[in-house]
């Protein structure tokens, strides 16, 4: 049972303000900003944390607003709402209400739901807020699993020089909106042993709307100093902090659930810093029906769902096989209770089981433990199959068992109050909560001067909090008070406004628009057509090359000539981000093909009228055409030699495409050919790249599939799968003994079709357990292999087990494109995640 953490008793007829403070669903339904404004405008201004405001509430001030009668009319009116939304069916209730999936639980290293719970790094937590944000809007049965951090990611502070600092701020639990865990009448713990003691991890929950988000803490009073820093900084420390830090999210985080006795389907695993949980969840399955550790894994392995953001091997997670033996030596007695032996466990994480020196990868653990995976977009899909192709010898690209879908973002979190206005009038109010597929048409109806006016409207907010933003750092930099003063000048509300913050990382070339300095100067400075830009964006702390980059751009705006034309802001975060792609014109991404997963800024603009002008990578290579905005490049790896060349095409793009197509005006002073693109695009892609439709393809594609194959394998007593592992070790065993006899290829005699006849001999595997099929390659790419399945027609007599197979194929393609094989075949396996064996015929 979870208590609420408070500081004071609130008095009876305000009570529900602290339901609604405790509601991280005030990060994207802004109907109580008003109301937590008037109580303390400058910590609203500064931390958009209603937590926090009730918290320093005076007693005074608190008795005062009890008496209030116009104050308590507003706070029951956001109850009612509030009810409202938490009682409503969703989405999939009303559409999958029929179908048995209890529950999913969604590990994340990290968590960015809003700047009040600074629990991220960059995109991968800003994704797993939106994921959990839109599970809430669509009803999906979702809990989160994560680690609170006493000081998260750091915040970054520019130096005079421009040179970024770091600082680490401590992230105070009585100051966030989330709640301790209690269990009989005490604080709920989950205990792991350790060499040489015992960790306890201290739980908390945030709720967001509808979806509880349950964060491990091991910072408590009984630990070591070292244990209670395991969760102290994000991604900090060595390697074995790091690890640890998986240890809990995985292993304490399945233990987590089960105290808390939710009912899980699927584990989802957002990235593969979570693998361990599918030990763990694996061991749990075997105490509690005798089984084994492999037909434990067998069954739980049907509910477990991995998704990767890595575009690169070297990005994945990697330990040394001494310190996983240290630490699983001793973890609860682990390998005991497993009943398996440090090199079984160890053969779990590697490319070559039997290498010895191999490095642990969470990787393929995450792939061997998990029926499904998939990459965040088509491109990355492709990119995902080539760098796990290894684990699966001699299979087919196309049949490395990664599929792909594209990440999204929760649109209700990044949309400005003129484009919300916008989508309502066309759309409805709950536009963002079921089907999108009228959108479209809807969005097509905005006539050429309303969408002109709102991207105005944005444009000029977002200056103004430019100016805010700036004096403020300014300030914090000790500038004297003409410089202050000059803050309030920058940039002009009637200018194209240029968007670019992202991680400064060599990768993502955020220096390419300072390739040529005087360029980008006349550029900005144009007299007739001017053009403005703000740039943000941190550099991994250790990443030395990332903070000369930063530095770059420092200097390049301090110039005298576009200081009024060009800003820097510091500490780009969520509130940051918002103001950004809810005001610029044009978002500006130069990866460096293929190494952006997906990448997700520029999918936060669409809404609010933004376009975007990137490398075809990511989400922007399957989302890209002329009519929504502007490519860089024709869709070619990148090779470091040739950015300059790239900078070139930018520059052109920018000052041939882009500016004139900006400021040619029709005699209402409106754009027609930008504000074309604005409406295709907020038509055609907002929708397609928003998290609804991704949790709706997650939930339709990979949940409800994961869901009834885990019921169906631990039913009975996990009859299903013990014959399954049966029939695992049965092929394993035996595999070695099949092998092909002669192929005759003959023309059928209506000369529409080939005729092979293949003889097979199988030794002791049963015809049951294989399928011998026809393969041909695809002709085009994107298009799927042919596989035809080739039948038993007649025993080969002399033979034990030997048959001869035939199939029909058409002769439209010569019978050269077909080769027979023959593959492990179970009608519920998991072919070839399962079970990578496959034989070709030479």
């Amino acid at each position: 049972m979870v208590y609420p953490f408070s500081i004071r008793s609130l008095p009876e007829e305000l009570k529900p303000l602290q339901e609604i403070a405790l509601d991280l669903r005030w990060t994207w339904s802004h109907a109580g900003d008003a109301l937590w404004k008037s109580l303390a405008p400058e910590v609203w201004g500064r931390t958009k944390n209603p937590w926090l405001i009730l918290q320093n509430l005076s007693q005074d001030r608190l008795s005062q607003l009890a008496k209030n009668a116009k104050f308590k009319a507003h706070l029951q009116e956001l109850m009612e709402d509030r009810q409202c939304y938490m009682e409503s069916q969703g989405w999939f209730r009303e559409t999958h209400g029929d179908k048995a999936l209890r529950g999913v639980a969604y590990f994340s290293m990290e968590f960015g739901v809003g700047e009040a719970l600074p629990l991220y790094a960059g995109g991968l937590g800003v994704l797993a807020g939106d994921y959990l944000k839109t599970a809430s809007d669509l009803g999906v049965p979702v809990v989160g699993v994560g680690l609170l951090f006493q000081e998260g990611y750091f915040r970054q502070i520019l130096g005079s020089d421009g040179w970024q600092q770091e600082s680490y701020p401590y992230n105070d639990p009585a100051s966030l909106p989330l709640e301790p865990v209690l269990a009989d009448g005490g604080r709920l713990h989950i205990s792991l042993d350790l060499p040489g003691r015992t960790l306890l991890l201290r739980v908390w929950r945030a709720q967001v709307g509808k979806v509880p988000l349950y964060l491990l803490d091991s910072n408590d009073p009984l630990n070591t100093p070292t244990d209670r820093g395991i969760t102290t900084i994000l991604y900090g420390g060595g390697p074995e902090r790091r690890l640890m830090q998986e240890v809990v999210l995985g292993i304490g985080g399945w233990r987590l659930l089960e105290a808390l006795k939710l009912p899980i389907d699927v584990c989802h695993l957002n990235e593969g810093h979570a693998a361990l949980v599918i030990l763990e969840r694996a061991r749990n399955f075997k105490v509690r029906n005798g089984f084994n550790f492999h037909e434990a894994l067998m069954a739980t392995r049907a509910g477990n769902i991995f998704t990767t953001h890595t575009p690169v091997a070297a990005g994945f997670d990697r330990y040394s096989p001494a310190l996983l033996s240290k630490y699983f030596s001793y973890i609860h007695r682990y390998l005991d209770e497993l009943e398996i032996t440090v090199e079984e466990l160890l053969a779990l994480g590697r490319k070559n089981p039997k290498d010895s020196n191999e490095p642990f990868n969470m990787a393929y653990l995450a792939l061997r433990g998990c029926a499904m995976a998939n990459g965040v977009s088509h491109l990355h899909g492709e990119v995902s199959r080539r760098m796990f192709t290894s684990l699966y010898p001699r299979w087919p690209l196309e049949e490395v068992p990664v599929g792909q879908i594209t990440n999204g973002v929760h649109v209700p979190s990044w949309d400005s109050v003129w484009a919300d206005q916008v989508w309502t009038e066309a759309c409805g109010k709950g536009r963002w909560m079921g089907s999108l597929e009228a959108h479209g048409e809807a969005v097509k109806g905005i006539s050429d001067q309303q969408l002109w006016s709102f991207q105005t409207d944005e444009r000029k907010q977002f200056i103004n909090a430019v100016r805010e933003r700036l004096a403020r750092q300014l300030g914090e930099q000790g500038s004297d008070p003409e410089t202050l003063a000059e803050a309030n000048r920058v940039l002009d509300p009637n200018a194209l406004t240029l968007g670019f913050a992202r991680r400064f990382t060599e990768y993502k070339r955020p220096t390419m628009l300072l390739h040529d300095p005087e360029r980008l100067v006349r550029l900005l400075t144009h007299p007739e057509r001017p053009v403005q830009l703000v740039v943000a964006g941190k550099a991994h702390p250790e990443d030395e090359r990332g903070k000369e980059m930063v530095q770059a751009w420092v200097a390049f705006v301090q110039r005298p000539e576009v200081r009024q034309r060009a800003v820097f802001l510091q500490d780009y975060d969520i509130s940051l981000a918002q103001e950004l792609v809810q005001g610029v014109d044009l978002w500006i991404n130069t990866p460096r093909r293929p190494w952006e997963a997906c990448g997700t800024s520029g999918m936060k603009v669409l809404v609010n009228g933004g376009l975007n002008l990137s490398s075809l990578d990511g989400w922007w290579a399957e989302a890209y055409r002329p009519e929504v905005g502007w490519a860089l490049g024709e869709g070619e790896d990148g090779d470091p030699e040739c950015d300059g060349i790239e900078a070139e095409r930018l520059y052109l793009l920018l000052e041939e495409k882009v500016v004139p197509a900006f400021y040619e005006r029709n005699r209402e002073g409106i754009p027609e050919s930008w504000v074309s693109r604005i409406r295709t695009s907020m038509a055609h892609l907002a929708p397609s790249y928003s998290s609804n439709r991704m949790l709706r393809q997650y939930v339709e594609h990979l949940y409800l599939t994961a869901a009834a194959a885990y019921q169906k394998r631990s039913a009975n007593g996990g009859k299903l799968a013990k014959e399954l592992y049966q029939w695992q070790e049965e092929l394993k065993r035996h595999w070695h003994e099949i092998h092909f006899g002669n192929l005759d290829i003959r023309r059928q005699p209506d000369e529409q079709n080939w005729m092979f006849e293949l003889q097979v001999y199988l030794g002791e595997v049963s015809p049951q357990g294989v399928q011998v099929q026809l393969y041909a390659e695809p002709k085009k790419q994107g298009e799927p292999p042919v596989c035809q399945v080739m039948a038993p027609r007649k025993a080969i007599s002399g033979a034990i087990n030997g048959y001869l197979y035939q199939a029909v194929v058409p002769s439209k393609r010569p019978a050269a494109d077909y080769t027979p094989r023959i593959i492990p075949y179970h009608p519920e396996a998991k072919i070839p995640g399962e079970m990578t064996s496959i034989l070709w015929q030479r």
